[in-house]
């Protein structure tokens, strides 16, 4: 069936900036199709926030569901866009929508390029993080975590990675690693809270301690850090393991050493000091280098968008336009090719896939509102024409040989979960594969 004299949008990404982005469009009058990678929408929400955050899940997924229900919004999952997916960007062009906005989030992987990241026991948070969280194909694969484990950055996902390693690995010891100094760590309370019954706050004072003469010498406090790591530590969950978390600051990774096994065996790092360069402080290498007994790494530094998408990259992200046409607070969304200088008409990016790693879900749910008045704007230039036919659309979609999951196969999925996790009785049951989840699905139709 087409819809006649619409505007029409494809949204590549169903997290929190493609749903949100997709009802600011709808409610307006514009055809919306989410394509979603995974078979449940969600993104961050469903598979980035910590699995105990049961009430807080439950509660994005009904403000989530609601929006799918929105006139005007078609959902499929379970269909990856891209170079080398079930649909290109041309594909998208070729079916008539007349603009792309893309808020698939950063699903590349960001390494610093040191040497020993490819050895067996180095991770990305990333992948870390999808495989608790029951993301296929994440959930089914193996990770060989050892007993003492370096995880590299201080922010909330190291936090995240940490709470599992104490909660479910229950190894020996994790050290995150911060680059510069207490004053730049980046978690935030409730991150510590979940910990702090392991972490080692006598170690912590004592590295702040350390650190002290550097901080002050760029006009940083100590001991407003000393006061936030106390005060909230004693507000922690009680202890289920005997796992040690401690903080190494002013340390920056160099390598990543190997046994005679060609197993990680230790960390080498270089120690900083504090600068001040443009008001802002940065790290600067000392040379001075030591090693930490470790024998896993992992990288929680960030991430980047995902090449095969079909879009230029600099950095770490989508190339955008630096004049753009449609601002939004001062940012741009619209997509630009640096070989040509010129902006690709009709391409948009918001969320993670504008600005990886930046911010957790209501931060991603504004970028994609954003996002969608940028796209309102440029339509706008446009004259209203026949929506592509979802007919069509499905059909070339269902030709993948994919179970291609729309509203009602996600509703009946929901459903068959819960009932999963009142017979097994768990709080929550989540499938560990596709194959799971389409079955589940099938059977709900015998």
């Amino acid at each position: 069936m087409a819809y006649m004299d619409k505007y029409s949008v494809a949204i590549i990404g169903a997290g929190p900036a493609g749903l949100f982005a997709a009802r600011e469009m709808a409610t307006q009058g514009v055809e919306v199709v989410l394509f979603n990678r995974d078979i449940k929408p969600g993104g961050l929400a469903e598979y980035g926030i910590y699995p105990d955050k049961v009430k807080m899940k439950d509660g994005l997924r009904a403000q989530f569901r609601l929006i799918l229900s929105t006139p005007g919004i078609h959902y499929y999952g379970n269909v990856l866009v891209g170079n080398h997916g079930d649909l290109s960007l041309q594909d998208l062009r070729s079916f008539g929508f007349q603009a792309v906005l893309v808020t698939a989030g950063a699903q590349g992987t960001k390494w610093l390029g040191l040497p020993g990241e490819n050895l067996p026991g180095v991770f990305h948070a990333k992948n870390i993080v999808y495989h608790y969280n029951m993301l296929p194909p994440f959930s089914q694969q193996e990770f060989a975590i050892g007993r003492r484990v370096a995880i590299v950055g201080v922010g909330n996902v190291m936090m995240d990675i940490a709470h599992y390693l104490v909660e479910k690995r229950k190894v020996d010891e994790v050290v995150a690693l911060a680059r510069r100094g207490p004053n730049e760590i980046k978690f935030d309370r409730a991150g510590l809270e979940a910990v702090g019954a392991n972490l080692d706050v006598s170690a912590v004072n004592t590295e702040i301690e350390r650190c002290e003469p550097v901080m002050r010498s760029v006009g940083q406090d100590p001991q407003k850090i000393i006061q936030f790591i106390d005060s909230n530590a004693q507000k922690a969950l009680s202890k289920n393991s005997p796992t040690r978390l401690w903080i190494r600051f002013l340390s920056s990774p160099t390598r990543i050493l190997s046994d005679s096994m060609g197993r990680v065996a230790g960390l080498e790092i270089e120690e900083n000091s504090l600068v001040l360069k443009n008001n802002e402080v940065r790290a600067q290498g000392l040379g001075v280098f030591r090693t930490l007994a470790v024998d896993t790494v992992i990288f929680a530094v960030g991430d980047r968008v995902d090449e095969d998408l079909g879009l230029p990259i600099e950095g770490n992200e989508y190339a955008k336009n630096p004049a753009p046409r449609y601002p939004m607070e001062g940012n741009s969304y619209e997509v630009y090719d640096p070989g040509t200088g010129q902006p690709i008409q009709g391409a948009f990016v918001a969320g993670w896939s504008r600005k990886a790693s930046e911010g957790l879900v209501g931060v991603a749910r504004k970028d994609g509102v954003l996002g969608a008045r940028a796209v309102m704007q440029y339509l706008q230039t446009l004259v209203p024409q026949e929506s592509p036919s979802y007919d069509q659309l499905y059909q070339r979609l269902c030709e993948t040989g994919k179970t291609i999951f729309t509203l009602s196969e996600i509703d009946r999925l929901d459903a068959a979960e819960k009932r999963k996790a009142r017979e097994l009785g768990l709080e929550v049951f989540k499938c560990s594969s596709n194959a799971e989840m389409s079955q589940m699905v099938r059977e709900t139709h015998e």
